[in-house]
């Protein structure tokens, strides 16, 4: 055999390995588990990512993680769960109401984690708490309850306090409890409730100058994650009009907001990474039980207490996770 006869064998042989290697390694790939995430909110949750790291899984390694993200238009949201569909993801992680309604109406299949919601049940979204049925199952906060102690915790700041904005989006279900609820709950502390309709960014500067002009003391921001890429204009307008806002997420507080008050997110997500690692290990929605919320968080910024003018209570205080100064 010639010299020119060996290379050229050899090269075939190396092309048809690397032809077979890059085969393999292709098909293994594709074999990788595909999650979608879906939310109004951008970004993903950083306490997400740290559960399913400590499960096991990286994204691009061990999973392929597909992101949707809304950025705060909660009319955008069917569009993308049809995009994830389409993907055919192995199942879908949700933050919030609206982004598991959306996932829910665009398939009854596909596995569906829900990270947060208001109020899973009353949302359509399980049968019940301890047996889901269906293809939906995770977490699910009683926003409803949670929302009448945040109007306790604002009388305790403001004492004279009489009159509040509620500012929410009633379209959404668990916000339209939550409205009944603070209305059946205020006569009895004293406090009157007024609704500031808002459903997009576009309606906070009409929501502040109505909370200004009917001397509203303070202001509710219901628990919408889709309020939360527009902090910076919400926070500026609680500034600019002098209405102390009492908010569902940290994310306000950290932005230049008053206080807020509500559920550790965090470990709501954490925890969601555990329903995917189960999922993805065979299980079925239908018996995993929709699990509560057992950490909540106190968040005030009390450089934003001085500009607007309130004087926060040592008993308020002391009770606060977190005080940015």
């Amino acid at each position: 055999m010639t010299v020119d006869m060996r290379r050229l064998i050899i090269g075939l042989f190396t092309a048809i390995l690397m032809f077979n290697t890059g085969l393999a390694g292709a098909q293994q790939a594709r074999k990788l588990p595909r999650i979608g995430y879906l939310s109004a909110a951008p970004g993903i949750d950083p306490a997400f990512l740290e559960g399913l790291r400590v499960r096991g899984y990286s994204d691009k390694k061990t999973i392929l993680i597909e992101h949707r993200s809304a950025q705060g238009d909660l009319d955008r949201l069917p569009a993308l769960a049809a995009e994830l569909v389409r993907l055919n993801v192995d199942l879908i992680v949700t933050q919030g109401t609206p982004a598991a309604q959306a996932a829910k109406k665009a398939t009854g299949v596909i596995p569906i984690v829900v990270a947060t919601s208001g109020d899973a049940v009353g949302s359509g979204l399980v049968a019940s708490l301890a047996h889901p049925g269906g293809n939906v199952t995770g977490l699910s906060f009683l926003g409803t309850d949670v929302g009448t102690k945040r109007l306790e915790l604002l009388k305790e700041t403001l004492h004279a306090m009489t009159r509040v904005a509620f500012m929410a989006n009633t379209a959404i279900a668990p916000e339209t409890i939550t409205l009944k609820n603070l209305q059946s709950v205020g006569p009895s502390i004293g406090v009157a409730i007024r609704l500031m309709e808002v459903r997009s960014a576009e309606d906070f500067d009409a929501a502040f100058s109505a909370a200004a002009r009917e001397r509203c003391d303070a202001a509710l921001l219901s628990a919408n994650s889709s309020f939360i890429p527009h902090a910076p204009k919400i926070v500026a307008l609680e500034a600019k009009h002098r209405v102390p806002v009492m908010y569902s997420w940290r994310d306000f507080p950290e932005a230049g907001g008053l206080m807020s008050y509500g559920v550790n997110v965090g470990d709501l997500f954490r925890r969601a990474a555990g329903y995917v690692d189960k999922i993805l290990k065979g299980a079925k929605p239908a018996d995993l039980p929709v699990e509560q919320p057992t950490k909540f968080e106190l968040v005030i910024n009390l450089k934003t207490a001085k500009q607007i003018g309130v004087t926060i209570p040592p008993n308020v205080l002391a009770r606060a996770d977190r005080v940015i100064k």
